[in-house]
C-alpha cells in the first residue's frame, strides 16, 4: 500500500517540483494549500488567491488531488500577534521562523495526521536524517538556498513525519526539472519579503497596526542630529532610510540602539564604528531539535541572521534557562528579536531568540534597547 503524503503546496516552483518528485517516487500525494493571510496588497491584489490558483494548476498537471485549508486564525493568534508584540518591545522579530514552528510543522502537521497521512512534505531546502531513532535536521545541499535557519525550532514529532523532496538539489536543478516537465510555475519568480507582507512598503504596513511617534535621533555622544519617524521603523545595523545626510565625516550612519522609554534612536557614523559590534548575547526560549540540551559549555557555530556566514561561538546554559553565547570574534549588528541558530557542521542543533547583546565597548551599554 502506498504511503500517503500531504504536500504543503505554496504556488511556487519549489513545492511544485516537490510534488513531481513525490509522485515519481510512488507516494500517494495530496496537495494542500495553506491560506494564512488574505489581506490585499497596495495594488488591491490578494497574492494568496493567485498563489492558490498556481498551486491548483500544478496539482492538475501532476494529477494529484488539491485542497485548500484556512489557517488565518491560527496564524493571527500564534504568529502575527507575536510579530506585533516584538515590535512593541523595540525588537525585530522573524515571523517566518515562527510560522514554521507554529503553523507548517504544528497546525498543518496535526491536520495532515488527522487525515491519516504517513508524512507531510514541504519545498524547503533542508534535509532530515534518522539515526538510532533520533531525527536530525541538516542543511540543504544548496548552501545559498539552505533554509535550515527557518526550521531551527521544530522538534522530533515534526521531523519524524516530514519529507523535504528537494533538499538534496540546488535551485538550478529544481528549475530545470520544472522546465523539463513543463510545470506551470517553472518560470515563476521566487517570493521575497515576509510571508504576509510580501513586497509592499514595510513601514506603511507597520503603521496600520502599531502607533508610532516621532522622536530625536542622537549620536553616540548624546547630541541630537535629527528626527526619527517612530522606533518601529528602525532595526540595529540599519543604514538606509535613516534620513541623516551631510553631517560629520560624510561616511554613512547606522542604527546602533533604541531607548523606548524616552523614544530615542541612537546612530553611529562609519561601518567600522565599535558601537555596531557586540561580543556576546543572551538568548531566550531555546528550542533544541533533539528536544534535549547538549552538554555545556558547547563549542559550535551560529548564524544570527539568514545567509550570514557561520560564526564560531561558545554556548553556556544560564540558571534561568537562557543561553549565553560568546563569539570567538566581535560580530556586527546582532539584533534582539532575531533568531540565533546553532550548528554542528551541517547539523542544525536548534535556536534561541536574541534577548540582549553585550557591546564590544562598555561605554556603549546605554545604547541597548531599554523599555
Amino acid at each position: 500500500m502506498k504511503k500517503r503524503v500531504i504536500l504543503g503546496m505554496s504556488g511556487g516552483v519549489d513545492s511544485s517540483v516537490s510534488g513531481l518528485l513525490l509522485k515519481e517516487a510512488g507516494y500517494d500525494v495530496i496537495a494542500l494549500f495553506m491560506k494564512n493571510w488574505s489581506e490585499k496588497d497596495e495594488d488591491g491584489v490578494c497574492t494568496a488567491t493567485e498563489d492558490a490558483e498556481d498551486a491548483r494548476s500544478v496539482a492538475n498537471q501532476l494529477g494529484i488531488p488539491f485542497y485548500t485549508i484556512n489557517f488565518e486564525k491560527e496564524y493571527w493568534d500564534r504568529v502575527f500577534t507575536y510579530f506585533l508584540d516584538e515590535y512593541k518591545k523595540g525588537r525585530t522579530p522573524n515571523p517566518d521562523v515562527m510560522c514554521n514552528q507554529e503553523i507548517k510543522f504544528n497546525a498543518f502537521l496535526d491536520y495532515a495526521l488527522s487525515l491519516e497521512a504517513d508524512y507531510i512534505a514541504m519545498g524547503h531546502y533542508a534535509q532530515v536524517k534518522e539515526s538510532q531513532g533520533k531525527y536530525y535536521l541538516l542543511r540543504g545541499n544548496d548552501k545559498n538556498k539552505d533554509q535550515s535557519y527557518f526550521l531551527s525550532r521544530i522538534g522530533q514529532k515534526a521531523l519524524s513525519k516530514t519529507l523535504f523532496p528537494i533538499g538534496h538539489l540546488d535551485k538550478k536543478q529544481v528549475r530545470k526539472l520544472a522546465e523539463e516537465n513543463n510545470l506551470y510555475t517553472a518560470r515563476k519568480k521566487d517570493s521575497t519579503g515576509i510571508c504576509f507582507i510580501g513586497e509592499r512598503d514595510f513601514d506603511e504596513f507597520l503603521d496600520k497596526y502599531l502607533l508610532t511617534k516621532e522622536g530625536d535621533i542622537l549620536d553616540v555622544d548624546g547630541d541630537i542630529i535629527g528626527k526619527h519617524t517612530g522606533l518601529i521603523h528602525y532595526t540595529l545595523g540599519q543604514r538606509r532610510g535613516i534620513g541623516i545626510g551631510g553631517i560629520g565625516s560624510g561616511e554613512p550612519w547606522f542604527v546602533v540602539g533604541k531607548n523606548l522609554k524616552e523614544n530615542l534612536l541612537y546612530v553611529a557614523q562609519g561601518e567600522k564604528h565599535p558601537a555596531l559590534y557586540s561580543k556576546s548575547l543572551i538568548g531566550e526560549n531555546p528550542k533544541w531539535i533533539l528536544e534535549k540540551s547538549p552538554n555545556m559549555p558547547l563549542k559550535c557555530t551560529a548564524k544570527f541572521r539568514y545567509r550570514q556566514s557561520d560564526i564560531p561561538v561558545t554556548v553556556d546554559l544560564l540558571e534561568d534557562g537562557n543561553l549565553y553565547i560568546k563569539y570567538d570574534n566581535p560580530v556586527k549588528a546582532v539584533t534582539p528579536g532575531q533568531v540565533a541558530v546553532l550548528y554542528d557542521s551541517d547539523i542544525c542543533l536548534g535556536s534561541c531568540i536574541i534577548k540582549s547583546i553585550e557591546p564590544l565597548n562598555k561605554k556603549y551599554s546605554h545604547l541597548n534597547i531599554t523599555l
